[in-house]
């Protein structure tokens, strides 16, 4: 249960600094982070999850570095889609949840490539599952809420 709580409390905390730190920090007069404090943020929790992953999973040190080099790579791309839509001054937050499921779900099609057969079903259990479950959900809500849009127009 504890690995439970943690693990969401990390993806909250993931989602809350991509998609929030910048406004926050702003509606506290503190000015925007710069360049240089969104990265030095952004490769500080890459570094945490990857010890966490290493400690949780025993990795090897080949997979620490494909572990490394796959969020380095999403979370970036990740980023730049998120700042993309804020610059579009786009307003619907299940815009940029739905964002951030398919860069969350490229994370671990990734994993499940190099995670050997007992990593993976550990990485499942504690994380993927629940993850994937809730991106399920949503993915249905929202597909559920087009198709009565599209109802409600005929």
């Amino acid at each position: 249960m504890k690995i439970y709580q943690g693990m969401k409390h990390l993806w909250i905390l993931a989602a809350a600094l991509l998609l929030v730190g910048p406004v926050a920090l702003r509606a506290q007069n503190q000015g925007p982070q710069t360049e240089e404090q969104k990265e030095k943020q952004l490769l500080e929790f890459i570094d945490k999850e990857v010890k966490r992953l290493s400690d949780q999973l025993q990795l090897e040190y080949w997979q620490e570095f494909y572990v490394d080099s796959t969020l380095t790579h999403d979370y970036h791309a990740l980023q730049d889609e998120l700042e993309e839509l804020q610059k579009t001054k786009v307003g619907n937050a299940d815009i940029y949840q739905s964002v951030q499921d398919k860069w969350m779900q490229q994370i671990d099609d990734s994993y499940h490539r190099f995670f050997n057969e007992e990593q993976w079903k550990k990485y499942w259990k504690s994380t993927g599952q629940r993850n994937q479950k809730a991106r399920d959900k949503r993915k249905a809500k929202a597909e559920k809420a087009s198709a009565e849009l599209k109802n409600a127009g005929k």
